[in-house]
Formats: C-alpha cells, sequence, structure tokens
C-alpha cells in the first residue's frame, strides 16, 4: 500500500473556497462516494471563529455552484453538524480513475485541505499525482510504502489507539487545556521551566486549582495509557 497525505487546494471544492473567504473550519466524519452520480456525500463539523463567520460561511456554502445538496443536523454556538453532496472535483476524480482510495478524513482550513489517500501500486500513484498537479496546487506532506507486516500491526493495535483517543474525549475543556499549557510550558521539564504559581497565573486560579486540574487530567490519561498497553499486541 502506498500511503501518501498531501496539503490539497482544488479549484472547484466548495470547502476549500468557503474556508479562503471565511473564517470556518471543517473535518469529515463520515463519507461516502456514489459511483453512478459521481457525487462525493460527507458529514462534516463546522467550526467558525465565531457566530458570525459560521452564519456567512455556510451560506456560502449552500450556495456554491457545486454544491448539489446541503442540510443543517444540528448547531450549537459556533460550532455546526452538516450533511451535504457535492459533485465529484477533478482531483477526485484523478484520485478514482486510478485506483486511489481515501485513507483517512479531511481537515479543511485557510483555503487548502490536509487529504489522506492510498493506492495499492505505486505506478498508480505516480499517475495520479501527475494528473492532479495539471489542475491543482499541492504539496506531499508524507509518502511511504506499508508492507503487509504494517498493516497488520495497524490492525492489531487499533484498539490500543481508540482507547487513548477515547481518554483524550474524556478531559473536560478546563482538564484539556491546562495539561496542554502545562506540557508547551514545560511544567513536567527536568528542571521545570514552569511552576505552579506560573500556571495558575495563566489561568487566573489558585494554585490549589490548577493542581487539581491537572492532576484530575493526569490521572485519566494515565489509566487510558495502562488500559492501552494491555491492549497493544
Amino acid at each position: 500500500m502506498i500511503d501518501i497525505a498531501m496539503d490539497m487546494e482544488q479549484y472547484d471544492c466548495p470547502f476549500i473556497d468557503t474556508t479562503a473567504d471565511h473564517g470556518v473550519a471543517f473535518a469529515t466524519v463520515h463519507w461516502d462516494f456514489d459511483q453512478s452520480r459521481r457525487e462525493l456525500e460527507t458529514r462534516l463539523v463546522v467550526e467558525g471563529d465565531d457566530r458570525g463567520e459560521l452564519d456567512a460561511g455556510l451560506d456560502a456554502l449552500r450556495a456554491h455552484d457545486n454544491m448539489n445538496d446541503y442540510s443543517l443536523i444540528t448547531r450549537q454556538k459556533n460550532v455546526a453538524h452538516i450533511r451535504t453532496r457535492i459533485v465529484e472535483t477533478d482531483a477526485m476524480a484523478a484520485i478514482r480513475d486510478n485506483d486511489g482510495y481515501i485513507t483517512g478524513p479531511f481537515h479543511i482550513e485557510d483555503g487548502s485541505e490536509i487529504w489522506h489517500v492510498g493506492f495499492d501500486r505505486s505506478d498508480e500513484a505516480d499517475v495520479a499525482l501527475s494528473e492532479l498537479d495539471r489542475n491543482n496546487e499541492f504539496d506531499i506532506v508524507e509518502r511511504k510504502n506499508s508492507a503487509l507486516p504494517d498493516l497488520q500491526d495497524f490492525v492489531q493495535n487499533a484498539g490500543a489507539a481508540m482507547t487513548l483517543i477515547e481518554g483524550c474525549r474524556d478531559l473536560s475543556d478546563v482538564e484539556r487545556e491546562t495539561l496542554e499549557t502545562a506540557v508547551q510550558s514545560g511544567y513536567f521539564e527536568t528542571p521545570r521551566d514552569a511552576s505552579l504559581g506560573a500556571l495558575a497565573d495563566e489561568f487566573g486560579v489558585s494554585k490549589p486549582a490548577v493542581s487539581k486540574n491537572l492532576r484530575r487530567s493526569q490521572q485519566k490519561m494515565i489509566e487510558r495509557v495502562v488500559e492501552a498497553l494491555d491492549n497493544l499486541e
């Protein structure tokens, strides 16, 4: 398997056009390609810089020439969950016509998107990339050949990976932000680059409060790490 990650700028993609003009970002939750209609159906999470940007972005997306169908599923403040059907873009055609397939979710922001695509053979990947270069702008972020043992290892340890992902989701917003700030500021370095007092000042709370949030976040993540270690093959 040839696994390629690329930073893609399509000139006929409704999502890219929308993020180029408005302060919104898209992340795919589910996607499915209808071969007979040559349409891509997606469910996406849309996050706006604020409510106004989300409103403007959704309006622009709905009115785009390449948007065949749009429906709002849910919305809360500046985040929405939507379902769409778009016509096949030039880049999608280049991938599919050369037996390529999607291997990971899309993230679209600031006029470009990260693609994860796969091919069974190297020559198919090379032809697809050549065709993509005619009408699109892209940079290859990573290209690697995954041998059968690598794929077997990925399948066997998918459960462990999901355990770690669930651990991240278990964190509250405050716990996540506290843990991220502690790591980024060097709180866990030896010697420490940041004190507990500095973290407390960062969040405008007392030292016991920030310490409590750190302990909770560490406990949740460590429990998930131990669970993931048990699931590793």
